[in-house]
């Protein structure tokens, strides 16, 4: 560390022998009882309290992301607990590491385009159509649209938007993820949906939350689904059942790969 360097200091929590703070709140006095689990953790993210709209959509997001189904992450989460059920934290450790840039985390990736639509200085549409044909070109994945399921429109897309209006946010980020959308149906000659991702990505920059933390939020929620899967797995077990399935379906070659 050079002399001019600041030395390293945190802001979000200190302690007393008597009292504990977080954003300089009394945990006992000001937190417990008062602050709901989404209002802390804006709270202890952002370094403020957030407006009732922004509880509301932080609120919507967390449980919207919460379940998928039978996703990797949580074939990951059962089959871990079936090798180590003493170690509950060990399975939502597993789970939490498939979300990437495939599966849940994929809003950072659509909320990099928002932003890069919002900072165009030739118009946002004009960036839109040339984030849309830099894709396309490249055959790379859009972040944030289409979805192997739900056809021809993912239905929390138009929930959440909806929502988000409705609690008065200013509105440019989602007017830029619906700029994009058009742009991409247009380039790519059919209609692809926004997906949850995508629209949360919107939702969280209009709340201020920082893209390069938003897949931090998706692993909150997960967490819980998470908790909930391996609950079913005490109570009926699968992950046995999956282990044979893949003994079964994926069967021992005993020539080179190509």
């Amino acid at each position: 560390m050079t002399q001019s360097a600041k030395p390293p200091a945190t802001r979000i929590a200190r302690h007393t022998r008597d009292a504990i703070y977080v954003r300089e709140a009394n945990l006992v006095d000001e937190l417990i009882g008062k602050l709901s689990f989404t209002e802390m953790m804006y709270f202890q993210l952002m370094g403020k309290r957030p407006s009732a709209a922004q509880t509301r959509i932080l609120d919507a997001v967390l449980v919207t992301l919460m379940e998928h189904g039978l996703t990797p992450s949580v074939i990951a989460a059962r089959v871990v607990y079936d090798s180590s059920p003493e170690a509950v934290q060990a399975a939502v450790a597993a789970g939490l590491l498939a979300v990437g840039s495939t599966f849940v985390g994929t809003m950072e990736g659509c909320a990099r385009l928002i932003e890069e639509v919002l900072a165009a200085p030739e118009g946002e549409t004009a960036r839109a159509k040339s984030i849309a044909e830099r894709h396309r070109a490249a055959r790379t994945p859009l972040p944030g649209f289409g979805h192997p399921i739900h056809k021809p429109d993912d239905p929390r897309s138009p929930r959440l938007l909806s929502l988000a209006e409705q609690a008065g946010v200013p509105g440019q980020h989602i007017r830029a993820l619906r700029t994009l959308a058009a742009q991409i149906d247009a380039v790519y000659g059919r209609h692809i949906t926004i997906n949850a991702t995508g629209a949360i990505a919107a939702l969280l920059g209009e709340i201020d939350i920082p893209q390069p933390v938003m897949r931090g939020i998706a692993a909150v929620s997960r967490a819980a689904g998470l908790v909930g899967h391996i609950r079913e797995e005490q109570l009926d077990p699968a992950a046995r059942h999956i282990w044979e399935l893949v003994e079964e379906q994926v069967p021992y070659r005993p020539e080179p790969l190509e």
